[in-house]
């Protein structure tokens, strides 16, 4: 078994698409890490670590045996076991879960350069393990988890905001009548103004939603404030972000 030591991790938790487990670069000074004592490296097929990496589903069985109890994590001077903790790589990319003693990978984090460095260099000559994924099902994206190649160039504050902005059209779109859809893609159209006055409900909110679900620009950021101004959890998001864009 291979193992990494004084390993700073950075949870995210719950997230199944690995856009939102960020990279070193884009770690906050407020968001909270931790430090893992031990923790055992597996080098894994491409197709288990795409699964890892971007889902929620159950891991191996072989895969939790192999690395059950064998990770600590350091708190106070105390060394705390981990029940089902493990860095993972592709030989590409790395990721670190935690299951929080379930069979799914909760939590996920990534690695500091120097430490990447290091998996890099551990694995060199070593052969994959192969471990059989347990009941896998296709992952589908959807309005509310966007697929990867909608995200890539994203900064950390991007993302965040198209989640929120896709949140709130799925709102509209469950809850808005005709009328207030066309607003909005007036709002964002301006120019169609005549022409959307005539749309039906779905094509004036399908025209919505592909203009906005492409790419990210002042305009998308600026529509979204708009967009969500006065609905109190999504103006909590907003603000929340903005907060910790403050120096």
């Amino acid at each position: 078994m291979l193992y990494l030591h004084d390993v700073w991790v950075n949870w995210f938790e719950g997230e199944e698409n690995g856009y939102n487990v960020c990279h070193f670069h884009e770690w906050r000074k407020t968001d909270q890490l931790e430090l893992l004592d031990q923790v055992p490296l597996l080098f894994i097929t491409k197709e288990l670590f795409h699964q890892v990496e971007n889902d929620l589903q159950d891991l191996p069985v072989e895969m939790l045996h192999k690395i059950y109890k064998r990770a600590y994590l350091r708190k106070n001077q105390q060394r705390k076991v981990m029940e089902y903790c493990c860095v993972i790589t592709d030989g590409v990319e790395i990721v670190v879960f935690d299951t929080l003693g379930y069979s799914i990978p909760i939590r996920k984090s990534r690695l500091i350069p120097r430490q990447e460095r290091l998996v890099f260099e551990t694995i060199q000559g070593r052969m994959r393990e192969n471990f059989t994924p347990k009941g896998k099902v296709l992952k589908e994206s959807h309005i509310l988890s966007l697929p990867t190649s909608q995200m890539i160039g994203l900064t950390r504050k991007e993302r965040q905001l198209k989640q929120l902005v896709m949140m709130a059209i799925d709102q509209l779109e469950c809850i808005a009548n005709t009328e207030e859809i066309r607003y909005w893609l007036t709002e964002w159209q301006p120019h169609r103004y005549k022409e959307i006055r005539k749309m039906t409900r779905e094509t004036a909110w399908n025209i919505l939603y592909q203009e906005l679900v492409h790419g990210w620009s002042d305009k998308h950021e600026d529509f979204c404030r708009k967009l969500i101004r006065g609905q109190e959890f999504l103006d909590h998001l907003w603000n929340k972000e903005e907060e910790l864009q403050r120096p």
